[in-house]
């Protein structure tokens, strides 16, 4: 696999292509790897003591508001999606970069970006990520 240059917070996780994954010719179906593209953010952000109860407990909550997928070559049934993610930024707003690499094919699936927005908990919108957050995140 060539090596793409990453920050060093960055998290990798694999995932399996079930045939529930699949259309009917056994290619992973395109909205599958959103499901996937949050799996990956779910760990990164653990990987930095922020899951969702943290979050919540630190009085903020947050929503992506961008996401954006590049196909570039499909998975398919009984393969694995090998899904990196990392920090590309953290202000103003959280942006999360993703990779999809198919070790069955040496072939990168998708290129993707989230992005989040943070509010308070009463649901008000935040101009910038708060700092009980940022001390939790990797300095860009």
């Amino acid at each position: 696999m060539s090596r793409l240059s990453r920050p060093g917070h960055a998290v990798t996780s694999e995932f399996p292509i079930g045939l529930h994954h699949c259309d009917p010719l056994g290619v992973a179906w395109h909205g599958r790897y959103f499901e996937w593209l949050e799996l990956a953010r779910t760990a990164l952000f653990r990987s930095r003591d922020l899951d969702v109860d943290q979050i919540r407990a630190l009085g903020h909550r947050m929503y992506v508001v961008d996401a954006r997928c590049r196909y570039m070559a499909p998975l398919g049934y009984g393969e694995i999606a090998r899904i990196t993610a990392w920090f590309a930024a953290v202000q103003p707003l959280i942006r999360v970069a993703y990779d999809i690499y198919n070790p069955a094919t040496g072939r990168w699936s998708a290129r993707a970006t989230t992005v989040l927005a943070t509010t308070a908990a009463d649901g008000t919108l935040l101009e910038a990520t708060p700092d009980a957050l940022l001390a939790r995140l990797p300095v860009r």
